[in-house]
């Protein structure tokens, strides 16, 4: 069966990545996947696979096998970011200030053919396939969670994600056992002063120079507050204050991420942010408002279905495409669906000849990683159900 398999997913090729780049050309931002979602239901329909909403404009479809075996879950992310693409590549977003900066494109043209293939086999599977195209991942509070509630789990015994990754070389498998991804919080920051003129400082309360320190004192957290053996990452994306050069203005915008994989960690970096932030602020003579939001969970792989997802790879692509790597401080919404049910994420190298990261405006993918994943993705759900394809 081994050698059909990977036969019938060769033959796909064109296929994966015709759909890959049509995605790639018509990008749409979280929970606005409308064109998406329609062009994903039209094609299960086509399987005999009727999909039914969730989350907006997610999808879950269900292909049932023989009756009395397991369920098991294969989730695809639908979103892209809002990021003008840079490039000249011959199917670049058609949409303007939206790309797949980040392989979700991908993702849904592996779980397309998946379905195709588990579909042709339905007669083998002893129990059911759930196919998860879902919405909104990179933007919080994202939209696994809705899936979830929605039912999307229902009844789910095992359930696997796939990411392309930038950052292995082509065809590389990645897995971690227990955390690999971090908790993803956000925070913004609004420091206040009093405006005035740029040539008399005295008579106002610059919130710039209160807002600069906010930033140095902050990164004290990590080097002077948080144990060095546990990872924490407080990072400022945004600062916007003034409109001139010789006015002080009266507030500065600030907006950072905290990034942690531990909850007494990420509990301390939040109460520190907030008294370094007040506190300095009031030094200078201003004053400093800190929402910070809570954002996904940290990713947590079960150990023993991180053990199937090895043994699987080693068999089907071989031993030497696994690859070792450390936790990554990225967060992934994915964490939800493991808080529910037994389960893993995957990485799947996708890097070569690739030099711009995840989230670069000319970020892109090696396309030779999509067949790969496809065997992959199949061989987990056919083996969970008990058909063996090697």
């Amino acid at each position: 069966m081994r050698q059909e398999l990977e036969t019938e997913i060769a033959a796909l090729t064109g296929q994966l990545v015709a759909w890959r780049r049509d995605f790639h050309r018509h990008p749409e931002v979280a929970f606005q996947e409308t064109r998406t979602s329609d062009v994903v239901r039209e094609f299960l329909k086509s399987l005999g696979l009727p999909a039914r909403s969730a989350a907006g404009t997610g999808l879950v479809a269900v292909l049932e096998g023989n009756p009395g075996g397991k369920t098991v879950a294969l989730r695809a992310d639908m979103d892209a970011l809002p990021v003008q693409e840079e490039g000249e590549k011959e199917y670049c977003s058609l949409n303007r200030g939206v790309t797949h900066a980040c392989g979700h494109d991908g993702h849904m043209a592996m779980l397309m053919a998946a379905a195709k293939v588990l579909a042709g086999r339905k007669n083998d599977l002893n129990g059911r396939v759930v196919f998860l195209f879902q919405p909104a991942e990179e933007k919080p509070p994202g939209g696994a969670k809705r899936m979830i509630e929605e039912g999307a789990l229902d009844g789910v015994d095992a359930v696997f994600g796939l990411h392309l990754w930038q950052q292995f070389p082509t065809g590389m498998i990645g897995v971690i056992k227990g955390p690999m991804l971090a908790q993803a919080d956000n925070f913004s920051l609004i420091v206040k002063g009093k405006g005035g003129h740029g040539a008399m400082p005295h008579t106002a309360v610059d919130p710039i120079l209160a807002a600069a320190q906010i930033i140095v004192n902050s990164q004290s957290i990590v080097s002077r507050n948080v144990d060095p053996l546990k990872p924490c990452v407080v990072t400022f994306g945004t600062i916007n204050g003034g409109t001139t050069h010789n006015i002080i203005p009266a507030e500065v915008a600030m907006a950072g991420t905290v990034r942690t994989f531990d909850l007494a960690v990420q509990s301390l970096a939040e109460r520190r942010l907030r008294e370094i932030a007040e506190e300095t602020a009031k030094a200078f003579g201003a004053s400093c408002r800190v929402d910070y939001v809570k954002g996904y969970p940290a990713l947590i792989n079960d150990a023993g279905m991180v053990d199937f997802v090895t043994d699987v790879a080693k068999r089907i692509l071989g031993a030497n495409r696994l690859q070792s790597f450390d936790p990554v401080m990225g967060g992934e919404d994915f964490a939800y669906y493991l808080q529910k049910v037994p389960g893993a994420f995957i990485f799947l190298g996708a890097g070569d000849g690739r030099e711009f990261p995840h989230h670069h405006p000319a970020f892109d993918i090696d396309e030779k990683a999509l067949p790969l994943g496809v065997l992959l993705l199949t061989s987990l759900a056919l083996e969970f159900l008990g058909v063996k394809p090697a």
